[in-house]
């Protein structure tokens, strides 16, 4: 058998049926499925069994300990030559095998992955969250695409694929709760093996549903990094700072927006006390010179914003969705770097140890 397509799930049925569904269009068929419920309270069993007669199909549960373990006890329940990991709220295209199956004919590699796409049918908050997690403008290129920010490929556990042996060989996932999937994907390259992006083989993500959900998503993932930076050193590169040097330039050029408002209001009121009856030129133009100062702080932001704005409503064709796009932009980089720097914190200025992680227990909520 060619390929293993391993799901772990939890409390998600609704998505695996939608997944199980779009693997019965692949023109591509050697394949088998292997199901793994990691403790859900909401298992997916009934929905499996529909598709016994149509795939390969294998279900397992077991107590819940995260993505990691889940895949890794998959791995040991499968037979293929190649590995494939998806996450269970990905649906894949028809030709997903088919390009699989094509790239490793061309160019034959150890590991690979591929990009995700927004599907018309996801809600506009779906879609804006997809933008800012691919955008070469939020730092979305160092997840994989035709325009990398990083030079090496990385690939992420939503669309991973690896040949067993090595899987086996480099003991599969870490534990890590978080970042597991880098982790993995640095072990392989530090083996020696060859990882490559398949442009062709990508799926639909659809990522989470509001920007509470991904302020944790990405907060977590900013924490990991540093948590990886320890594991594995020499691995946090420049690009892995942007988030966190956005971060910091926001919250400085709000705090400076603020201060000179306040000190034009304060000028303002002081000069008017003194002037004369009748002459305001003092205050007024306290007043302007605070206002000229607040809008050349907020230049930048209304820049960046305008660049979202415009870029995502013309990829999306919807001005709305570009506006989401804006918010949820700020909540990729400013989750991503309050994590980065609050891990950085604790584990490099203040020394602890432990692997750092947050909303552990709320993070599929």
């Amino acid at each position: 058998m060619k390929y293993s397509l391993i799901i772990p799930v939890f409390n998600r049925p609704e998505e695996v049926e939608e997944l199980l569904q779009s693997l019965t269009w692949q023109t591509f068929t050697d394949m088998e499925v292997v199901v793994v419920e990691d403790g859900s309270s909401i298992p997916c069993e009934d929905v499996v069994k529909r598709y016994a007669g149509k795939l390969d199909v294998k279900y397992f549960k077991k107590p819940n300990s995260g993505p990691g373990p889940s895949r890794n006890f998959g791995a040991a329940h499968s037979q293929g030559e190649f590995l494939i990991i998806l996450d269970s709220d990905v649906v894949v295209p028809p030709g997903y095998l088919a390009a699989v199956e094509d790239e490793l004919k061309q160019s034959p590699c150890d590991a690979f992955g591929g990009p995700d796409r927004a599907h018309e049918s996801f809600t506009p908050m779906q879609k804006a969250i997809n933008y800012s997690m691919t955008s070469f403008f939020t730092t979305g290129g160092i997840r994989g695409g035709r325009k990398q920010m990083d030079r090496k490929f990385y690939p992420r556990s939503f669309n991973m694929g690896i040949r067993a042996s090595l899987y086996h060989q480099l003991g599969g996932f870490s534990p890590m709760r978080f970042g597991e999937d880098i982790d993995l994907s640095l072990r392989i390259y530090e083996s020696g093996a060859r990882c490559r992006l398949f442009p062709e083989a990508w799926v639909w993500h659809k990522r989470r549903t509001d920007l509470k959900k991904f302020f944790k998503q990405v907060h977590n993932s900013g924490i990991a990094r540093i948590n990886l930076m320890k594991r594995h050193p020499g691995s946090l590169k420049p690009v892995h700072l942007l988030p966190a040097l956005f971060t910091v330039a926001t919250f400085a050029l709000l705090a400076l927006t603020a201060a000179s408002l306040a000190v034009a209001a304060i000028g303002g009121l002081s000069l008017a006390a003194m002037e004369k009856p009748g002459c305001a030129t003092g205050p007024v133009c306290t007043t302007f010179a605070g206002i000229l100062g607040a809008s050349v702080f907020l230049a930048p932001l209304a820049a960046f914003c305008l660049l979202i704005l415009t870029d995502s409503s013309l990829r999306n064709r919807s001005l709305h969705i570009g506006a989401l796009s804006v918010k949820a932009s700020f909540i990729q980089l400013i989750g991503y770097g309050t994590g980065f720097l609050r891990a950085w914190w604790l584990r490099c200025v203040r020394g602890r140890n432990e692997e750092l992680q947050a909303f552990r227990h709320t993070f599929y909520q």
